[in-house]
């Protein structure tokens, strides 16, 4: 007779399965669908998913069940299905685990992205239906998992223990680490979950495992449970329209060990993972025997924030007057240097760093709209505060992702009003892979599209085919990334760009010098100037976060050597060497600098700015004062 849940995680590593959803969108099933009807309209599928993740060695496989709750369910019309799909969902993973594999009911959060629309006594009852079909079913424990909030995931716990005291595995999605949970840190969840009967407290979903890590250590000295940890496949990339996601299966293996020893006893993986990660995980953890829970010192490096870094949104900030950046660049060596906007409502510390970016000699500041679909201060009211208190130019980012046509036009105008006139068109970021995942995306243009849209306002002409009275004056970037196995396809689509009608483009951060050579030769045609992105490393476990989870970076060995174990004041210092070494190839073959700040080390990038001046005998001389 097998251990039930709750003895085998004191005594062993439970590896978990794997993403479902995304996991059937790459077979080929849509997004839009509901995955949880699936129990119904065609089981052999997940149960076939679940299989192959149990064939790649998982144990704990969780039901296809995440949102089979009636408000989920009730937006495609199942809403009195809610007990007819749980049930087939334990049915159908029990089959596929066989006699040896574990059973969690899989239950998630139904106010994300949409808290002030639901009751508590509404919640309530929707856990409650959802919970107690699982529980009749035979499960062997519950999985609470993509909560944002206590007062919910408090909610959820309750409901299962008025009828069972079966394992329940607590998780919360947190993509940064420095923020709380509805006011409270996650020592204080932590403790409060301890308290009201969790057996297991961990995290999942939006990040990869360098930002569950970083999660899991600010419990340092209050573990005294089994953790959990499902990881996503690094950060989703849009490519030729399909969601793609960077973090390698061998680098989910490199990491299992760690995370197995920080004291997670159930490892698994979330949106990206395949069964290809669960079969590495497997692999590296094959013949490891727990201990006692650590306690993990805490370090000064490890208070840096995770910062989740934008591909196809590559930069940020700047602000505009005469002459601009293009004609500029064309005269001496242009440095734009993005910071981000902030999470909260506190701009003290990113005033500070614009002023003194500006002080340094920045000829922009380049601020992100929403990178990574992560809710931040607004980059126009940024702009335009940095732009009246600094005098710096602000360069505004963007995108299609947020606005609708109608919408954009109205941003644009206002930007126009603000006498912003420097601003970057992308594409942005998913919103289900943000902070608000209930939110929608709009997409009503392409990069390209709104590239000529914003330009046709420079002709006096609204997106409607209306004249105004007057024209705008943009001067519209596009984003590059140059980290591809294919660089003649990347510059094609580039060139698509310049006849849509940018006017200078913005690379991602390149670490290769021999890349950026390689660039210089690609390029030589185009007759618009390219910033080169410059991003200086933290520390060694941000450079590994950098080359393993986020789309469009690219590390070669020799730096991931250099910083491999660096932390702290030692790490930031290698890293500013290291961009000056990229700086000594970039500034000798590009005349526009690109900085990207990294977790608001401003100073980081000041150091960078000025070896640029130094190099080119331009000593601090800001182009505005």
């Amino acid at each position: 007779m097998k251990p039930n849940l709750r003895q085998i995680l004191g005594n062993e590593v439970l590896v978990g399965d794997g993403a479902m959803g995304t996991y059937l969108y790459q077979k080929g099933f849509p997004v839009g669908i509901s995955y949880e009807e699936l129990n119904l309209t065609s089981p052999e599928v997940v149960g076939n998913v679940h299989r192959q993740y149990i064939e790649a060695g998982a144990r704990l496989l969780e039901t296809n069940t995440f949102s089979a709750n009636f408000d989920k369910l009730s937006k495609y019309g199942l809403e009195s299905k809610v007990e007819e799909i749980n049930r087939a969902g334990v049915r159908i993973a029990r089959a596929a685990a066989g006699e040896q594999g574990y059973i969690v009911g899989a239950v998630g959060s139904i106010r994300a992205g949409r808290r002030s629309n639901i009751s508590t006594n509404e919640l309530k009852r929707y856990f409650e239906e959802q919970i107690t079909v699982l529980l009749s079913e035979g499960v062997d424990g519950i999985l609470l998992e993509t909560f944002y909030d206590v007062e919910e995931i408090q909610l959820a716990l309750a409901q299962v223990r008025k009828y069972s005291d079966l394992p329940v595995i607590c998780q919360f999605a947190v993509e940064d680490v420095a923020r709380t949970l509805d006011g409270f840190t996650m020592p204080d969840a932590y403790r409060i979950l301890d308290q009201e009967g969790a057996d297991v407290i961990g995290f999942n979903c939006r990040t990869g495992p360098n930002g569950i890590m970083r999660a899991l250590e600010t419990l340092n000295g209050v573990m005294n449970l089994p953790a959990s940890v499902y990881p996503n496949a690094g950060i989703a990339d849009y490519v030729d329209g399909e969601y793609r996601y960077g973090a390698s299966p061998k680098y989910f293996g490199e990491t299992a060990l760690a995370f197995a020893e920080r004291g997670a006893r159930i490892i698994g993986g979330c949106c990206g993972t395949t069964p290809e990660h669960i079969a590495e995980i497997s692999a590296a953890l094959a013949g490891f025997i727990p201990s006692a829970l650590p306690v993990i010192e805490p370090e000064e490096a490890r208070r840096i924030v995770i910062q989740e870094r934008v591909h196809d949104d590559p930069h940020h900030s700047a602000s505009g007057s005469e002459p601009t950046l293009v004609d500029t660049v064309k005269e001496r060596h242009t440095v734009i240097v993005e910071l981000d906007p902030p999470r909260d409502l506190d701009i003290r510390k990113f005033m500070k760093g614009a002023e003194a970016l500006k002080k340094a000699g920045a000829d922009a500041l380049t601020l992100a709209d929403n990178s990574l679909a992560v809710t931040r201060m607004s980059n126009m009211a940024l702009g335009h505060l940095v732009q009246a208190r600094t005098g710096l130019r602000p360069l505004i980012h963007i995108a299609c992702r947020d606005r609708n046509i109608i919408g954009t036009q109205s941003h644009m105008m206002g930007f126009d009003a603000l006498g912003i006139d420097h601003v970057l068109a992308v594409t942005g970021d998913p919103a289900k892979f943000g902070d608000l995942p209930g939110s929608s995306s709009v997409y009503d243009m392409t990069s390209f599209e709104i590239i000529r849209m914003i330009k046709q306002l420079n002709e006096g002409i609204a997106f409607s085919g209306k004249p105004l009275k007057q024209k705008a004056k943009f001067v519209v970037g596009a984003a590059f990334n140059p980290n591809v196995r294919h660089l003649d396809k990347a510059v094609g689509r580039l060139e698509k760009k310049i006849a849509s009608g940018a006017d200078y483009i913005m690379t991602q951060p390149v670490y290769d010098p021999e890349l950026i050579v390689k660039l210089k030769a690609a390029t030589k045609h185009l007759d618009i100037p390219i910033f080169i992105g410059i991003m200086p490393l933290a520390s060694g476990r941000n450079a590994e976060y950098l080359h393993n989870e986020v789309p469009g970076i690219q590390l070669s060995d020799e730096v991931r050597s250099r910083m491999a174990g660096l932390e702290g004041e030692v790490g930031r210092a290698e890293g500013v060497k290291i961009g000056k070494e990229l700086l000594d190839v970039a500034t000798e073959h590009f005349n526009g600098i690109y900085i990207m700040t990294p977790f608001m080390f401003y100073e980081m990038s000041v150091q960078l700015m000025e070896y640029v001046w130094e190099k080119s005998g331009r000593r601090s001389t800001p182009l505005f004062h």
